[in-house]
């Protein structure tokens, strides 16, 4: 078939003659012409820059795709909660472009540019429990190895620019590492020294070494299904009655320099824009004064940066909307409060300082200026711990009980008391009268060492364990982290030692009922020492396989 397309002459289809006819006669050529157009394939002109980032982003993406039933049910669970879905696209448009950009200039799958939907759903001020902070939710000593500063001033975790590097650099080392991006995922939340022993423990039972056949945790088995659910939305969201905000291919911000002493709020004022807006391009400042080091960075809205300088330009430094003030010898925070005419409780929510913490002579206090009618809710940039110079009393302290066994020797029981806690009743024949309750999170099934770039250790052993454990407990953890000497093991061991402390239990009962009998009592007390050496091996096998 010959199709003709040409404006002056009707679109005609010439049918190809055979060589010769039934009755060898020579051919006859015969015209259909067809009233309707063609239907045009379209075509994709890669060499064009789309004006719309979303299709920006579905060109670039490449990482195998993931068919399993968890993708599925995170596909349905993010279509039944369209109101946070539209939530989590309108923080990212802020966002997305510097990310893309840096994705597309390494050569990354363009997919990883929806991973902070996964980690923090696009809020920069987003905290885990265990720490872990930002967009990219790194944890301080993950954000240290990657060079992210964190100090009195700024959280480089939260930086929108600083730890988009740092996790993209993470990133590829994990891929590298693994040649897998299943793999390189899983370990960025579980950790890469547990995906490694979890691959090994496959490859040596003759298993597939895959991401969705390894043995782990809940919240990484849902984690790479969470964000292949957001990619095919994003591919098609027509296919699942969504509507992607439009996104325009430009960049949304820029970083200015600046050597005038600013504070957020002038500087939104400057660049006329909200300070909701200003905030949420500058996580990374923890007070609402700049650093007065050198240069200060600010990034604002792209469209704004003209407006900024011209009025910089013409901006009085003495105007400024935040003071500092140093403590003298014998003031207060509340006395200078007073004369102040703010608040204690208002300034120490500006300073990050909690209503136990106690400040001496020379310590720095950011002051806000009322003269200008400019406040700022400083909730959400408050730093997660006190600040260098605050002294924050103790939360607890740590009661030791002697209590004599049945084989004489003494074992010394450690337990952490709140301060202002009803006191612990004593212990009566080795055991506590009441246990209290094991805390729930110690059941939950969480990653250990998320994002965290260590040679086997994880990143989350850093996070310290309940508090709430029985008195048995307490003694076997004890004692494990004097023969390791390293950190407590993780939440998935700790059943099996509290099941080894209620064997140690009934060991007990048989050497209290044959007490009678010295030879049956010396049977049990050798019993009983031999169950503590295989339980001490035990523990050192698994703080080293741990480690």
């Amino acid at each position: 078939m010959l199709a003709v397309d040409d404006g002056q002459v009707p679109q005609q289809l010439a049918q190809a003659p055979s060589l010769l006819d039934a009755n060898g006669a020579s051919p006859v050529m015969q015209t259909f012409e067809i009233r309707d157009q063609h239907v045009k394939v379209p075509t994709i002109d890669l060499t064009v820059e789309p004006d719309d980032l979303w299709e920006r982003i579905r060109r670039g993406f490449s990482m195998p795709d993931l068919n399993t039933d968890l993708v599925t049910d995170r596909q349905i669970y993010y279509i039944n909660r369209p109101g946070a879905l539209r939530q989590i696209f309108s923080r990212g448009q802020r966002y997305l472009y510097y990310i893309v950009e840096e994705l597309e200039r390494r050569g990354m799958p363009t997919e990883l540019a929806l991973l902070p939907m996964v980690e923090s759903a696009f809020n920069p001020m987003a905290l885990s429990s265990a720490q872990a902070s930002g967009l990219w939710q790194f944890v301080p000593s993950t954000g240290k190895t990657y060079r992210l500063e964190q100090n009195w001033w700024v959280d480089e975790r939260r930086d929108v620019i600083a730890s988009t590097n740092a996790a993209l650099d993470y990133l590829q080392y994990i891929y590298e590492m693994h040649g897998d991006w299943h793999l390189a995922l899983a370990s960025y939340n579980w950790g890469e020294g547990a995906v490694g022993r979890a691959v090994a423990k496959n490859r040596a039972a003759g298993q597939p070494t895959e991401y969705q056949f390894l043995n782990m945790p809940g919240e990484t088995r849902y984690y790479v299904p969470k964000l292949q659910a957001l990619k095919n939305i994003v591919a098609q969201p027509e296919l699942f009655g969504i509507t992607l905000p439009s996104i325009p291919n430009r960049p949304y911000f820029a970083t200015v320099e600046s050597r005038v002493p600013l504070d957020l709020a002038t500087a939104a004022r400057l660049a006329e824009t909200p300070v909701e807006e200003i905030l949420a391009l500058n996580p990374g400042y923890k007070r609402p004064v700049l650093p007065t080091n050198g240069t200060q960075s600010l990034i604002i809205p792209a469209n704004r940066v003209d407006t900024f300088l011209s009025n910089l330009e013409k901006h009085d430094p003495a105007s400024a909307a935040w003071k500092t003030y140093e403590l003298q010898e014998g003031e207060g925070l509340e006395g200078v409060a007073d004369r102040l005419g703010i608040s204690a409780t208002r300034l120490r929510q500006v300073n990050g300082l909690s209503p136990r913490a106690r400040i001496g002579t020379g310590y720095t206090l950011i002051v806000p200026s009322e003269s200008q009618g400019e406040r700022i809710t400083l909730a959400n940039m408050l730093p997660t711990k006190p600040q260098a110079g605050a002294v924050e009393p103790p939360s607890f302290i740590v009661q030791r009980t002697v209590v004599r066994g049945r084989n004489g020797k003494p074992t010394v029981i450690e337990r952490k008391v709140p301060v202002g806690a009803a006191p612990i009743k004593p212990f009566a024949h080795g055991k506590a009268e009441t246990a209290p309750a094991k805390d729930k999170d110690q059941e939950k099934d969480a990653p250990r060492g998320k994002h965290g770039k260590s040679k086997g250790s994880d990143k989350q052993d850093e996070k310290p364990t309940s508090e709430k454990t029985s008195a048995k407990d307490k003694s076997t953890s004890s004692a494990k982290e004097k023969d390791s000497g390293k950190d407590k093991p993780s939440a998935k061991e700790k059943p099996a030692v509290h099941e080894k402390s209620q064997g140690k239990e009934k060991a007990a009962g048989k050497d209290k009922a044959a007490d009678s009998k010295a030879e049956s009592s010396h049977k049990a007390d050798k019993k009983d020492s031999g169950n503590k050496s295989k339980d001490a091996k035990d523990s050192a096998g698994k703080d080293k396989k741990h480690h």
